[in-house]
């Protein structure tokens, strides 16, 4: 059994399904998903229904992201988040506008059901964004770090490569896990399109959302694949550019 990370989809149906095709995925694998699984593209109620059936025949985690609460807030409280429609919402308020009532109410407790995190057996942690607390993620005050935090990337990509995990001045935080694996922050920022790893933090988030594709990571071999730059699929559209 292969444990494969999943990075942030952002509504592009079209890529996941490639890029789960290119890695040959069966039921035999465990699926984690970071999360962000709308706002971006306009498939939204379709990349949700996806993942709805494809949880019936495979292994599959799903985290929460901060996208899939403000999509769950304005399902739930029916408001509009002015800030939220400007990145990626107004293509997933699209999406749901036609959908019926027994839709949104079955989609309201998929987002519900999503897991803030995921740690395994072999001390590997698996969440959207990251976490403060010195203690480690189950000592987290404010759950919504979780999946808004971006200081654990920030640290990890700021640390001096020579600093020995044994040092004193080595941050608390990465010491209590073998491997740390996130999205959230695309890596496309940096300029990459592939996953990036600093310290024992793995970002998967490649930019799905903006020009670039769609990655799923074998944990154990590191091997990756990638659908084509997500963009690709919805020429029309403009994504959170």
């Amino acid at each position: 059994m292969r444990t494969l990370v999943v990075g942030d989809i952002h509504s592009g149906l079209k890529a996941l399904q490639q890029v789960l095709k290119r890695a040959e995925v069966t039921p035999k694998d465990q699926l984690i998903f970071l999360g962000d699984y709308v706002d971006g593209w306009s498939e939204a109620v379709e990349t949700v229904e996806f993942l709805l059936d494809l949880q019936k025949t495979h292994n599959c985690i799903f985290l929460r992201g901060n996208h899939d609460e403000l999509c769950s807030d304005w399902l739930v409280k029916e408001e509009h988040n002015s800030v939220w429609l400007q990145h990626g919402g107004r293509a997933t308020a699209n999406s749901y506008a036609e959908v019926s009532d027994e839709t949104k109410k079955r989609h309201i407790q998929f987002y519900k059901e999503l897991k803030n995190y995921y740690l395994e057996e072999k001390n590997r942690l698996f969440l959207h964004a990251g976490f403060t607390s010195l203690k480690g993620i189950e000592s987290e005050y404010f759950t919504k770090t979780l999946y808004w935090d971006r200081t654990l990337w920030e640290l990890a990509v700021c640390l001096n490569p020579n600093l020995s995990p044994e040092d004193a001045n080595y941050p608390m935080r990465l010491k209590h896990y073998k491997e740390i694996y996130i999205g959230h922050t695309p890596v496309t920022k940096m300029g990459k399109t592939t996953p990036q790893n600093f310290a024992n933090v793995w970002n998967i988030d490649t930019g799905a959302a903006f020009k670039g594709p769609l990655t799923i990571l074998d944990v154990d071999s590191k091997k990756t694949w990638q659908s084509e730059p997500v963009y690709t699929f919805y020429p029309k559209e403009k994504g959170r550019n």
